[in-house]
């Protein structure tokens, strides 16, 4: 699966606050995502957190004109 910087994703389990999606704003060899629900950042072993997605959501990737 691939994900870029600042793409929105669904994780197999929620945030305690109940929020179901997060947003990747750090990547390198652990990955920094925050919940749109709460705000909470949380930073996952890359490895980790490849296998913790369950998918990328459409139409919520930042604009990038480098990529």
């Amino acid at each position: 699966m691939e994900f870029h910087l600042g793409d929105v994703v669904q994780l197999k389990k929620p945030h305690a606050c109940g929020g179901h999606t997060w947003q990747i704003i750090r990547m390198g060899m652990d990955i920094r995502v925050k919940c749109q629900q709460c705000g909470h950042s949380v930073m996952i072993p890359r490895v980790r957190f490849e296998r913790l997605v369950r998918s990328v959501l459409p139409g919520h990737t930042e604009t990038d004109p480098s990529r």
